[in-house]
């Protein structure tokens, strides 16, 4: 697996912020967090029309974290700000002992 630092994420919402979705980041994956954050207004400016508002923020990855598995955990502030974070997703095991 190629190592990554950051990672694009977009999302369109309604002009309320009420409903918000994922949009896919024309170039979503970055060597370093500068070339991310240099990418993002460019990123934003291309996605405008998609969604009455869009906001996007770069995630920082580990790059020796090799989980492919890996979700993508965000939301939306009533103020507008998009906050997200890349993390493993929770895995609950379960055992029924005779």
């Amino acid at each position: 697996m190629e190592h990554i630092a950051a990672v694009l994420f977009i999302v369109g919402c309604s002009p309320d912020l009420a409903q918000c979705h994922e949009l896919p980041a024309p170039a979503p994956i970055f060597e370093t967090a500068q070339d991310c954050a240099s990418e993002q207004p460019f990123a934003l400016e291309d996605m405008a029309g998609r969604a009455p508002r869009v906001l996007a923020t770069c995630i920082a990855v580990d790059p020796a974290d090799e989980e492919e598995n890996g979700e993508i955990d965000w939301t939306v502030t009533p103020a507008g700000r998009l906050t997200a974070s890349f993390g493993r997703p929770s895995v609950m095991l379960a055992a029924n002992a005779p």
